[in-house]
């Protein structure tokens, strides 16, 4: 796949088939993660990969799976939010959260080597980690998209991350970033409408203009 259609192809989904995920796939868009720049050059990276569901439902046990469309809409009504787009992917988002993660075909886990407590960095130079892993991350999700696999990023709360990494196992020293659920798209899975901005909206030469 051309990398323009990758890029333009990529959409977060959150209903998938029931399909494993050949492992050789994984290998392979992990290894196009690994192609992401980074920070110090080392590329600190280890990733955790989740394929048995017995572990995703211990792993899992903190999220709470109750979540309906209206306890959605009151959550992000307590959050202010108003824009059309972005309610309706939060909507969907919240309700599914734990069932997303349970049933997508791999769960990856990344982490990163911290130099810095990540909320508490010396300098923005601290977060640079942190940049690195997001830069392996998408070049998961793209390499993924060439295989017919789509998914959907999940940012951890604190508790769930102390849980995880009990079961787990991952060292101290190791910081994860998000759950990455990655799967075959169900033939209904539901589409998100986005905000289209061309590039010439966003773009300033020499100095912020408008």
């Amino acid at each position: 796949m051309d990398v323009y259609e990758a890029i333009y192809s990529r959409r977060t989904v959150r209903d998938f088939k029931e399909k494993e995920i050949d492992i050789e796939i994984i290998k392979r868009i992990i290894d196009a993660g690994l192609r992401a720049p980074s920070n110090n050059h080392m590329r600190e990276w280890e990733f955790i990969i989740i394929d048995e569901k017995s572990v995703k439902l211990k792993i899992f046990s903190k999220i709470n799976v109750n979540n309906n469309e209206e306890d959605a809409i009151r959550i992000i009504d307590s959050w202010g939010l108003i824009d059309e787009y972005q309610r309706e992917m939060y909507i969907d988002a919240i309700q599914k959260r734990y069932q997303t993660l349970l049933n997508a075909g791999c769960i990856i886990i990344p982490c990163f080597r911290l130099i810095d407590p990540i909320l508490k960095p010396k300098n923005l130079s601290g977060l640079n980690p942190l940049a690195s892993i997001w830069c392996c991350i998408e070049n998961i999700l793209l390499a993924a998209v060439n295989e017919g696999i789509y998914g959907v990023t999940r940012v951890p709360v604190d508790t769930e991350i102390i849980h995880l990494k009990e079961i787990t196992c991952i060292p101290n020293e190791y910081e994860i970033p998000c759950y990455i659920a990655l799967g075959y798209p169900n033939e209904n899975a539901k589409r998100i409408s986005q905000h289209l901005v061309s590039a010439k909206e966003r773009m300033h030469f020499n100095k912020w203009s408008r």
